[in-house]
């Protein structure tokens, strides 16, 4: 079956879940497989029902929507061994999910099937074809995912080949090549897919690939090479070990270099925030290394790279990142030339020339990170340095003094931290006190009370990560720290940092700069709004 058109199975929701830290509620699920069907993803793996209830809710909840695009799938086993599949409790599940298409795997390595199942060779073959008999003569497409196939074709080539051919006696659309222990290699993996897809030329081949090597997605995309047209795989790599193959890279790589066909290759543009999105649902921070979807994809730090880049993009990046919905940063530090710092200014919108005092800020930024600042992931930060450096903004709100301090109450078996704040704001002073679990949390919430009168929308802002690193961990207590604060008022997210060698100083530094930030958000804005009124008529 060849077609330069490839079909695209997500099954985050099944083997992405399997992976550590990762789980999703049934509304989750829902929102997920929404998400993928407005994608163009072409099958949706739900789970597997009658393992867990909320597999058995997901499918109930799926009967119920309409998909634009998307198969949603229901995966299970075989029947089991010495029991027929049209009385096999568990195929009887697959037909109660009501899904369009049904995925079941099977044994291929006669070591589980001899060591794990405990039945014969001839009683397996028996067990696929029955169960996909069965299941295709209920109307279901059947998706056969050979299991171990690798593994069980190097131990034992005929057999392995006889479990396909049982599947697609059964009447499988597709036979998925597994390889469950994720430790093939390219070369010997193209020249297994190449005989199967020789054997099997009326039936589509699919992948499913590990990542135990760090091979998950160059194995995919090897078999589409020598004619797969199937790949499994979840976004952002979750699963089980090292995870499953990245379909956050599969997809582009597919579309956008190799020229294939997808139903995805028109929603390409949205294809990290999708990424961003499936990490925030659940719970996980996104990896800024991650390829074409990473916010670091397309980042330039090198004074030449981001030189070359300001000029043509193409000298140091591959693709335009916005076909993929990402986009060019530029980042600052003691290996910045003045090209880096004026693409970077103009990336935050601020709008600098080389006559500007660029060297003297450089000397300062460089002093700064020497004294352990940094600001690739504080770009609130930066803007603010700008401003105050090269654009002589005034802080919106000076110190006097702040207090902390963290007690223990015995009786109440507790720990309190208090704070105190006093800020000067146009020559007013205020000195708020607030009580919390934790010291930077208390040195927060007074700093709010300090500036909700001038400042109302501060009520807005919300922090949403929080890390500390140790610069210079053979000073142990005595070193200086580092703390990255990440904030939001749910229309922008930013980043701010503090350094120095008392914790608690370098939390106040980063909070400080988070609210300042908002407050330039807030001007920056209505002066926004003011010129837009000016233009209209």
């Amino acid at each position: 079956m060849s077609s330069d058109s490839i079909l695209i199975y997500d099954t985050t929701l099944r083997d992405g879940t399997q992976g550590e830290g990762v789980s999703f509620p049934v509304s989750a699920k829902i929102r997920i497989a929404e998400r993928l069907d407005q994608f163009g993803v072409d099958y949706i793996e739900g789970g597997w029902p009658g393992s867990n209830p909320r597999d058995v809710a997901f499918f109930e909840e799926a009967k119920q929507r309409t998909w634009i695009h998307s198969k949603i799938v229901a995966f299970g086993s075989t029947c089991r061994a010495g029991v027929r599949a049209s009385e096999d409790a568990q195929i009887a599940l697959l037909i109660d999910a009501e899904t369009p298409t049904v995925t079941i795997f099977g044994k291929t390595w006669l070591l589980h099937i001899e060591e794990i199942l405990r039945t014969t060779a001839e009683e397996n073959l028996r067990m696929i074809e029955d169960s996909v008999e069965c299941l295709v003569s209920q109307g279901r497409e059947v998706i056969y995912d050979a299991e171990h196939f690798f593994d069980g074709y190097k131990n034992n080539r005929e057999y392995a080949l006889k479990t396909l051919e049982a599947a697609v006696n059964g009447g499988a659309s597709t036979l998925t090549l597994c390889d469950t222990n994720g430790g093939m290699m390219l070369k010997e993996l193209q020249d297994i897919v190449s005989r199967v897809v020789q054997r099997f030329p009326k039936v589509r081949v699919g992948m499913h690939c590990h990542n135990d090597c760090g091979m998950g997605v160059a194995l995919s995309l090897a078999g589409v090479e020598v004619g797969a047209r199937m790949v499994q795989g979840t976004m952002n790599g979750f699963g089980e070990r090292n995870g499953n193959a990245n379909l956050t890279s599969i997809i582009p790589n597919l579309s956008e270099k190799m020229g294939l066909s997808l139903s995805s290759s028109a929603n390409m543009p949205k294809l990290r925030d999708l990424s961003v999105f499936i990490d925030e649902t659940a719970n996980l921070r996104p990896d800024p290394r991650a390829a074409f979807v990473g916010s670091g994809a397309f980042a330039h730090k090198g004074g030449v790279h981001a030189d070359a880049v300001g000029k043509v993009k193409s000298s140091y990046e591959h693709m335009e990142p916005e076909r993929v919905g990402n986009s060019t940063r530029f980042l600052v530090s003691d290996m910045s030339g003045r090209s880096s710092l004026l693409l970077k200014a103009k990336e935050l919108g601020i709008e600098l020339d080389k006559s500007d005092v660029l060297k003297d800020f450089l000397e300062e930024l460089k002093d700064r990170e020497y004294r352990g600042y940094e600001y690739e992931a504080a770009d609130a930060s930066f803007k603010l340095l700008i401003h105050r450096f090269l654009k002589n903004r005034q802080p919106s709100f000076q110190l006097i003094q702040f207090r902390s301090t963290v007690g223990r109450q015995i009786a109440l078996d507790r720990t309190v931290s208090e704070a105190t704040v006093r800020v000067s704001i146009q020559g007013k002073e205020y000195h708020t006190v607030a009580e919390a679990h934790g010291p930077v949390s208390a040195l927060d919430q007074a700093l709010r009370k300090a500036l909700a009168e001038s400042f109302p929308f501060i009520d807005q802002v919300s922090l949403t990560d929080f890390k500390v690193r140790l610069l210079d961990d053979a000073l142990g207590t005595d070193a200086i720290t580092r703390v990255l604060i990440e904030s939001t008022d749910d229309e922008e997210t930013w980043g701010t940092v503090g350094a120095s060698d008392n914790i608690i100083d370098a939390s106040w530094q980063a909070l400080r700069d988070s609210m300042e930030y908002k407050i330039l958000l807030e001007e920056e804005r209505s002066e926004r709004t003011i010129a837009e009124r000016r233009r209209t008529p």
